[in-house]
């Protein structure tokens, strides 16, 4: 299955990537280049692979939905790095290549040998990227970090709850999938200067930076006047009415951003003396006695349907949207048009749908849309594609140091070792 436009050239077009990482947010970064177009290699540990291959939910079978989410349109070589030839192999990959990814704990990568400074002197212009958990500096930097705790520690989890409730972690992994996006940034901005000065260079990111860099209104509140806040529910920190409101038979979010926005809801809630209320009359005023306006603006919610208030806060140009869960969102026509959903191919043969680049060129896009790979699905095919010759790829695989699995695509090439990467 394919989503190729015609007269489409994605914009990584010809660049090679080799993915050490894995899990979430190393992968994340890697499906985003893949989907700009990049030539992503996972590189992976055998026989077990990438961590998140064992990532399933009760009733999952094959490859998890998890891991098929963030690993389409990429291909996989299964090396042993610890072994001298898996190491001499990598090596000569890595001459060829324009990116390398990797988010193993620091000093994990230079104890192998493996560390920037080892890999530009083989390639002076590879873009190297490392995700880590704490940073690379500082006290904390030799800690390892998982989305959970690095949420936890960069102040995320207080801020998120019920008003006057418990913090809670939000439902999704802001760490993971961040960092992976501000890794890919950072890859691109590095990719921009390689091509003004030919050099190549060490980007790193971490779970704590994406973390901490969702705080931007909450850490200004508090460099600015030492505010420490806390949860508010689904309520702004600065502007009010801005929050989920119940109605008659569901919930509906109402954006009151500005003066002519709140004037307008005071009219289509049938207030509009609110607007002249010295409660609600100026932002600030309507921030401090936010729950006051809840109330209200939810008493005269109560009286009708969602569809209904939609209907006339559409009409009348206000802010707002239905609180759609998982599937009512997915399903949604307008996912589509932005190509949010996408159709890609399965590792049985049949079509799958999946989550697209959140990125249009001119409007267009054209996702990687191959199957998930099996580890090692394509070893032979990627050494190929560096240039290793037949003899050299059988030598590789005979003595353990590289596995492929069994293709229909290639020469079948065993062997019974077993190897590890970090």
């Amino acid at each position: 299955m394919s989503t190729a436009q015609d007269s489409f050239e994605q914009p990584l077009k010809g660049v090679k990537v080799l993915e050490l990482s894995q899990i979430m947010a190393g992968p994340t970064c890697g499906l985003m280049l893949a989907d700009m177009g990049a030539e992503v290699y996972k590189v992976e540990k055998f026989p077990a692979g990438d961590d998140a291959r064992n990532y399933r939910r009760e009733g999952d079978s094959g490859l998890p939905p998890s891991f098929m989410m963030l690993n389409r349109g990429k291909r996989s070589i299964g090396i042993n790095v610890k072994s001298p030839e898996g190491k001499a192999a990598l090596m000569r990959m890595v001459a060829q290549a324009d990116v390398l990814t990797e988010n193993f704990r620091l000093g994990v990568m230079e104890r192998l040998g493996l560390g920037y400074d080892a890999l530009k002197e083989v390639n002076p212009a590879l873009i190297y990227c490392s995700i880590t958990g704490y940073g690379r500096q500082g006290p904390l930097a030799n800690k390892g970090g998982f989305d959970l705790v690095l949420q936890a520690f960069s102040g995320l989890i207080s801020v998120t709850g019920e008003d006057g409730g418990e913090p809670v972690k939000p439902g999704i992994s802001i760490a993971d999938v961040n960092a992976g996006v501000l890794a890919a940034v950072g890859i691109l901005a590095a990719y921009i200067h390689r091509l003004r000065t030919g050099k190549g260079q060490h980007v790193d990111t971490s779970l704590l930076q994406a973390s901490m860099q969702q705080l931007y209104w909450h850490a200004a509140g508090y460099f600015s006047r030492g505010i420490v806040p806390k949860p508010s529910g689904t309520a702004h920190p600065l502007i009010a009415p801005y929050q989920v409101y119940r109605c008659a038979d569901g919930r509906v979010a109402i954006g009151g951003a500005n003066q002519a926005n709140w004037e307008r809801i005071a009219d289509v809630l049938g207030h509009p003396e609110w607007k002249d209320d010295p409660r609600f009359d100026t932002p600030d005023l309507r921030l401090t006695n936010r729950k006051v306006l809840a109330a209200l603006i939810e008493e005269v919610l109560a009286v009708d349907t969602l569809t209904t208030w939609l209907e006339r806060f559409d009409a009348a140009s206000i802010p707002a949207g239905p609180v759609n869960d998982v599937g009512q969102a997915l399903e949604h026509e307008q996912a589509r048009a932005v190509r949010m959903v996408v159709d890609v191919d399965g590792p049985d043969g049949q079509g799958m749908r999946a989550l697209g680049l959140p990125i249009l060129f001119n409007g267009k896009t054209q996702i990687a849309a191959s199957a998930p790979p099996r580890v090692g699905e394509d070893s032979v095919a990627i050494l190929r594609d560096f240039d290793f010759s037949d003899d050299e790829i059988e030598n590789l695989v005979s003595c353990g140091a590289v596995f492929q699995a069994e293709s229909t695509t290639e020469t079948r090439l065993t062997t019974t070792a077993e190897a590890v990467t970090p």
